[in-house]
C-alpha cells in the first residue's frame, strides 16, 4: 500500500541552504524512496517571489514523490500539520554584532516559530534547527512549544560529524565509508570537540593510525573552523554541505542508523556524560527510526571529559544570556 504524504516545512526556503535542501527532500533522499512529501516553504515576505521561483523549479523536476508545495510568510500556515521541520532561516552575525545581539535577534525568530509548531504541527513532529546559533536556537524553540516533547527539537551537528569523517578519511587515504563511530561533542561552534577515541577505520582503532600532534594541531581546529575557512575561500558560507548534513540527520532519525555505528546529533541532555540537563548538546547517538538514544557507558579520558565540560559551560552561558534577555 502506498504511503500517505507527510508535510515537510522548510524555513528560509529561498535561501542558499534552503535551495539546496528542497530538491533533495522532494527526490526522496531524506525520508526514503517510497515516502511522498508535501513541502511547505516559509519565507519572509520580501523573499516570497524567490520562493515561488524555487517552487517552479521543483515542479519542473517532476519528482514522483512530490505531492505539492505551499509557500507562505505565516508560520502558523507553514507548520500546519508539520511532520518534519527544518528551521534554516536565521539572522546571520554581522560585523560589530555581539553574541548577545545575535541571540536576541534569533530569539525573535525561533520563539514565534516554536509557538507556531506548538499550536499547529502534527503530534509526531520532528524539528531540526539548522540556523545558528543552532544549539541555543533549538532550546529557544523547544521552550516556546511546551506541548511538544523537547526531544523533538534537535540542533544540527551532523555537518561537524561529516567534516570530521572526511578529514580523517583524507588523512588515512580511505573512503569515508571506512570510518565508523565518530563523535563531535558540544556545540556547532568553534568550541566543539571532534573525538576519534572510539573511531574504527576498517575495523581498526583510529587512535593507532594517527598521532596526537596531528589530532590537536590539525584535525580538531580544522573541523571546528571549517565553516570560516569555506567563507574565506568562496566568499559565502557553507550551503550544499549544510543541506547534505540536514538531509543525513533527518534520514538517520526517520530511517534509523546502521548496526554497529552511530552519528552525532545535538539533542536535549538528560545528564549523560556530566552535561547539565536540558542543554542542546552534541552526543553520539543511534536511532531506531523513531527516537534518538545516546550511546552510554563509553570510557571517557580526562582530556575528553574536560572538553565536554568546557563545551557544556559555553552552552549553559548562552542559555543564561537567553534568560537574561527575557527570551525564555
Amino acid at each position: 500500500m502506498a504511503k500517505s504524504p507527510v508535510n515537510v516545512t522548510v524555513t528560509g526556503a529561498a535561501g542558499n541552504i534552503g535551495y539546496s535542501l528542497v530538491f533533495r527532500i522532494a527526490s526522496g533522499e531524506m525520508l526514503g524512496p517510497d515516502q511522498p512529501v508535501r513541502i511547505k516553504m516559509l519565507e519572509i515576505t520580501p523573499a516570497l517571489k524567490a520562493a515561488e521561483g524555487t517552487a517552479m523549479e521543483l515542479n519542473d523536476c517532476a519528482f514522483p514523490l512530490l505531492d505539492g508545495i505551499d509557500i507562505t510568510d505565516d508560520p502558523n500556515v507553514a507548520f500546519s500539520g508539520c511532520n518534519f521541520g527544518l528551521l534554516v532561516g536565521s539572522m546571520p552575525r554581522k560585523q560589530g554584532m555581539e553574541r548577545a545581539d545575535l541571540i536576541s535577534a534569533n530569539g525573535g525568530i525561533f520563539g514565534p516559530q516554536g509557538k507556531a509548531i506548538n499550536d499547529n504541527a502534527a503530534d509526531d513532529v520532528r524539528i531540526l534547527v539548522v540556523g545558528n546559533p543552532a544549539n541555543t536556537n533549538a532550546v529557544i524553540a523547544a521552550a516556546s512549544a511546551p506541548d511538544v516533547p523537547a526531544s523533538r527539537f534537535n540542533a544540527m551537528m551532523r555537518l561537524d560529524h561529516n567534516r570530521a569523517l572526511s578529514q580523517l578519511a583524507e588523512k588515512l587515504n580511505v573512503p569515508v565509508s571506512s570510518v565508523k563511530k565518530m563523535i563531535v561533542w558540544g556545540n556547532h561552534s568553534a568550541d566543539q570537540y571532534p573525538d576519534i577515541s572510539f573511531c574504527e577505520v576498517d575495523g581498526k582503532p583510529a587512535c593507532g593510525l594517527v598521532d596526537e600532534a596531528w589530532l590537536d594541531d590539525y584535525f580538531v581546529p580544522t573541523v571546528a573552523k571549517r565553516g570560516a575557512a569555506i567563507i574565506e575561500a568562496r566568499g559565502k558560507s557553507s550551503a550544499a554541505s549544510a543541506a547534505a548534513a540536514a538531509i543525513d540527520h533527518m534520514h538517520s532519525w526517520a530511517c534509523g542508523t546502521p548496526a554497529g555505528d552511530w552519528v552525532t546529533a545535538a539533542i536535549p541532555s538528560a545528564g549523560q556524560y556530566g552535561v547539565p540537563e536540558g542543554l542542546s548538546y552534541g552526543f553520539p547517538v543511534t536511532s531506531d527510526g523513531k527516537e534518538w538514544k545516546v550511546v552510554e557507558g563509553l570510557e571517557i579520558s580526562e582530556k575528553t571529559q574536560s572538553k565536554i565540560k568546557f563545551n557544556a559551560d559555553k552552552a549553559a552561558a548562552e542559555i543564561d544570556t537567553v534568560k537574561s534577555l527575557g527570551i525564555m
